[in-house]
């Protein structure tokens, strides 16, 4: 590897270091619930996302949460020496896409058939930490 690629690769870990992600692929949840629950805990910072979800009633909230906790284990296993206090992280991204469908007949009157389509979504977490971005 060159000189001027290592010091690139060493500079975007570096930069790398400040987020972390989680990732949750094939939810069998409608993506339009999913992003209800995804819209309250969009820009909040991680203590208020977390209590957001704990106490809301809808099943999203349960896997989102759930995701949420592992991104920030993610992002405690890049930066092993920082505490998550200090870092004041907060949910910088969360993308809700469709995911893949499944087709099902449900039987109509008059021997017709009408199409079920079981939907299931793909959420993305991405955390970012206010001191890095403020020292840059």
């Amino acid at each position: 590897m060159g000189v001027r690629k290592r010091e690139r690769a060493e500079q975007t870990k570096e930069a790398n270091k400040s987020i972390a992600f989680a990732k949750l692929n094939n939810c069998p949840t409608s993506p339009r619930k999913m992003r209800l629950v995804a819209d309250l805990v969009r820009g909040q910072k991680v203590e208020n996302a977390l209590n957001i979800l704990k106490f809301n009633t809808k099943e999203a909230s349960g896997r989102i949460e759930k995701l949420l906790l592992s991104a920030i284990a993610n992002w405690q296993a890049k930066n092993a020496e920082a505490s998550i206090e200090e870092a004041e992280l907060f949910v910088k991204e969360i993308r809700v896409d469709g995911g893949a469908m499944l087709k099902r007949l449900r039987p109509a009157p008059q021997g017709r058939a009408h199409r079920i389509r079981k939907r299931s979504n793909h959420v993305t977490i991405v955390l970012g930490s206010n001191n890095n971005t403020q020292s840059n």
